[in-house]
C-alpha cells in the first residue's frame, strides 16, 4: 500500500475504523472490569462490543474490501459472540435480574 492509499479516507474507511475501535475497546473493558474485581473476568459488555465491532468489520470486509479471508474470519467470530450472548441470556433468571448471591451465609 502506498502513502496515498493510507491517506485516502472516505466513509467506508471511517466505518471500518469505527468497527475496529469497538472491537479493540472490548479489551480495555475486560481489563478494567478485571482490575476492579481483582480477578480475570469477561464481562457481558465484552461480548456486545465483540458483536458490534465484528458486525461492522464483517460489512466492511464483505461490501467494501471484497476480501474473502477477512469476511470469513469475521463471520466465524460473529457466531461465537452471538452464541456466548445466548448462553448468558439463558443463564439469567426470568425477568433478567441477577440473582443475589449470599456471601458468608450459615452452612456455606
Amino acid at each position: 500500500m502506498t502513502a496515498d492509499g493510507l491517506l485516502h479516507v472516505n466513509a467506508w474507511v471511517l466505518f471500518g475504523i469505527l468497527g475496529q475501535a469497538l472491537f479493540a475497546s472490548r479489551f480495555a473493558v475486560q481489563w478494567l472490569v478485571s482490575e476492579r474485581r481483582r480477578k480475570s473476568t469477561v464481562p457481558v459488555a465484552f461480548w456486545y462490543l465483540s458483536l458490534a465491532g465484528g458486525a461492522i468489520l464483517f460489512v466492511y470486509a464483505f461490501w467494501h474490501r471484497h476480501d474473502p479471508v477477512f469476511t470469513i474470519g469475521q463471520s466465524v467470530g460473529l457466531l461465537v459472540y452471538a452464541r456466548n450472548l445466548m448462553l448468558i441470556r439463558r443463564a439469567q433468571p426470568p425477568g433478567g435480574e441477577v440473582a443475589p448471591q449470599r456471601v458468608g451465609a450459615a452452612g456455606a
